[in-house]
């Protein structure tokens, strides 16, 4: 009886014990609970956003694909993305160049 109670308890206490789970992992797994203290709602979704934000939540909702995109609209996708991330390399690094000239003092 003891032994069968020990089992039973040890699965419904932790996750499978084969997986290793990383803290995020765990709250997907979990699901994202938000207490309310005093009814104030307003703060307690504000957490709860903040949450979404961190665990990426949020953003697998909103890249979540419902319907088939073309090849084409993927390659224009694909180019904006390239076009983006290289404007974005381009000023990380002329920021560089400012911050360092501003450190040595040119």
């Amino acid at each position: 009886m003891n032994s069968t109670y020990k089992t039973l308890s040890s699965i419904f206490t932790r996750p499978h014990a084969g997986l290793t789970h990383r803290s995020s992992d765990l709250q997907q797994w979990r699901g994202i609970r938000v207490k309310i203290f005093n009814n104030n709602l307003e703060r307690g979704l504000t957490f709860m956003q903040r949450i979404m934000q961190s665990s990426g939540i949020e953003r697998m909702i909103k890249n979540e694909q419902i319907y088939h995109i073309k090849n084409s609209e993927k390659r224009i996708l694909a180019r904006k993305n390239l076009q983006r991330r290289l404007k974005s390399q381009d000023l990380a690094r002329k920021l560089k160049s400012i911050l360092v000239k501003k450190v040595r003092g040119y």
